[in-house]
C-alpha cells in the first residue's frame, strides 16, 4: 500500500468522471465532507457532495467511495450512493413556479424543519440555509458511510473543509497528494494544508448552471 497506488486510483476515477466535481453543472453545490479510513493493509477515501439537482427533483448526498477494500461496486459512486434527503419534495416545490419554495415545512429524513424562507425563494438558496444547523441530516450517518466500506476499518480523519481540485487531476492537487500520504503511512501529520479551503458552495459559481 503506497501513495502512488492511491493517487492513481483517484486519477483513474477522474478520467472516467467518477471523481467529485463541485462545479457540476447539473447540481447546485450545497455542502461537502471528506473521510479517510485505514489500517495496516486497507485504505478507503470517501467524499460526500451534497447538491440540489432540479432535474432529479431532490437534494442529494452523493458518496464518492474509493479504496482497496470496497465491499461492493467499483471506485466512484454507485447507484446506491445517491442519497435523497427531502421526503416531501413535491410539497416544497411551488407547482406554479418550478425550482422555487412553496413555503411548506421541509421534511428531511423524517424530521420536520421550519426554515426562515419565504414562498417564491429559490429552492437552492433555501437548501443552503439548512447548513450548518441541520448539516448532520444532510450528510451521511455511519450506516450510510459503511455501505461499501468494511465496518471494522478505522476512520482516521474527517474534513469539513479542504482545498478541492478545480479542473486539475487529483495527482495535481497538493491536498490529495497529502491525503494519499496519510492513507499510505497512517501519519495524519502528512496533511498540512498550505492554501485556503474552497469547498464552501460560494467557490463553485458554475454548479447547477446547465
Amino acid at each position: 500500500m503506497d501513495s502512488v497506488e492511491i493517487i492513481s486510483q483517484l486519477d483513474a476515477a477522474a478520467e472516467q468522471h467518477k471523481f467529485p466535481d463541485l462545479n457540476n453543472g447539473y447540481n447546485y453545490a450545497v455542502d461537502a465532507r471528506l473521510h479517510l479510513y485505514r489500517d495496516a493493509q486497507r485504505w478507503a477515501l470517501l467524499v460526500e457532495a451534497v447538491g440540489y439537482s432540479p432535474r432529479a427533483g431532490n437534494l442529494t448526498d452523493v458518496l464518492y467511495v474509493f479504496g482497496n477494500c470496497l465491499t461492493s461496486g467499483n471506485p466512484g459512486p454507485e447507484n446506491t450512493d445517491f442519497l435523497d434527503r427531502i421526503d416531501n419534495f413535491d410539497e416544497i416545490e411551488d407547482i406554479e413556479e418550478p425550482e422555487t419554495y412553496s413555503g411548506e415545512p421541509i421534511v428531511i429524513r423524517g424530521h420536520r424543519i421550519e426554515v426562515s424562507a419565504n414562498q417564491g425563494d429559490e429552492l437552492v438558496n433555501v437548501f443552503r440555509r439548512l447548513v450548518p444547523e441541520h448539516r448532520d441530516l444532510l450528510l451521511a450517518d455511519e450506516s450510510e458511510l459503511r455501505q461499501r466500506i468494511p465496518a471494522d476499518l478505522p476512520e482516521i480523519m474527517r474534513l469539513d473543509q479542504w482545498r478541492h481540485p478545480d479542473g486539475e487531476r487529483p495527482s495535481e492537487s497538493a491536498t490529495f497528494r497529502q491525503l494519499a500520504e496519510v492513507l499510505a503511512t497512517g501519519d495524519t501529520g502528512r496533511y498540512a494544508p498550505g492554501t485556503r479551503p474552497n469547498t464552501h458552495w460560494s467557490h463553485w459559481p458554475d454548479s447547477g448552471s446547465l
